[in-house]
């Protein structure tokens, strides 16, 4: 019996888990915790992911003090491959898992309002919250599938011109403020994803580490015939972090590495060269243009 496995068979049974993946978290998962504890009334298996063990982390009595399973990570193996090895783990009876950053709250009922949405239709197969900023804003967390046009512009105005109409169509705000809740892809921050289509998929692309994970899921599960839906009703908030000017540039490095993975996906072989070629450079001049704008802020 794998490891997997034996850990599986000691966690009881429910259809709803909950995973979230600690990289030096300690200081935000109590109130993560906690706030689940409202966010609904079914019976939850809950799976914390370590990416950071060290000797004198408080992480693993964390997850023990709220009844979470303890999974410490061999390796950093970044925010999707640490949720695939999560989920390996979970009992045959989950029948959806909620994905998480821990550095984010519910609000009360949240998680049924999501689960509650996805048993309306099969076809759905994964469901956003609203997620706001610790400020209160919404932040767009869910969003069209990059394409050439939208790409491009988005990459090349998003940070000189906020209210272009590229940026806007890959933000989906006409959409998200209408009755239309399917998008492209439901950010990673925070997702119910239905267990048997995470597992048709293979789960997250671990091939990328940091960022666009997420849209690959989604694109992922779109291609099988299934829908990405956005339901405001669930409403989580994401504190998210501060980034040095420094860790700021490398992040987006990371980003714009990511991207370029993905749009090789999404447009393979020798006759679209010219495409990804045209959207490695719109991300190139971007990465340009933010890094300059992020210095002048900090001179």
């Amino acid at each position: 019996m794998t490891d997997a496995n034996k850990m599986s068979s000691q966690l009881p049974q429910s259809r709803l888990a909950v995973i979230t993946v600690s990289y030096g978290s300690e200081g935000v998962l109590t109130a993560f915790f906690e706030s689940l504890r409202s966010a609904t009334g079914q019976d939850l298996i809950t799976v914390l992911a370590d990416n950071k063990v060290t000797v004198d982390s408080p992480v693993e009595g964390i997850a023990q003090v709220f009844g979470a399973r303890y999974l410490p990570m061999p390796s950093n193996a970044g925010y999707g491959g640490a949720v695939n090895a999560a989920a390996l783990t979970l009992p045959a009876s989950v029948e959806w898992i909620l994905i998480s950053n821990p550095d984010v709250t519910f609000s009360k009922h949240s998680l049924d309002v999501l689960v509650s949405k996805g048993d309306t239709d099969p076809l759905i197969g994964a469901i956003g919250p609203a997620i706001l900023t610790d400020l209160g804003e919404v932040y767009p967390s869910a969003r069209s599938i990059p394409s050439l046009r939208n790409g491009i512009g988005h990459a090349l105005l998003a940070d000189v011109w906020k209210t272009n109409p590229w940026s806007a169509n890959y933000r989906n705000d006409a959409r998200l403020s209408s009755s239309r809740p399917n998008v492209g892809w439901l950010s990673g921050a925070c997702l119910l994803v239905r267990r048997s289509a995470f597992a048709t998929i293979g789960g997250f692309d671990e091939e990328f580490f940091m960022y666009f994970e997420d849209v690959d899921l989604g694109y992922r599960l779109s291609r099988l015939g299934l829908v990405n839906v956005y339901q405001p009703d669930a409403v989580v908030t994401h504190s998210g972090a501060h980034a040095t000017v420094t860790e700021a540039s490398n992040m987006l490095a990371a980003h714009h590495a990511s991207a370029k993975r993905f749009l090789a996906k999404r447009y393979p072989g020798v006759a679209l060269w010219p495409v990804r070629t045209v959207l490695s450079l719109g991300l190139d001049v971007r990465a340009v243009i933010v890094n300059r704008m992020s210095k002048g802020k900090h001179r």
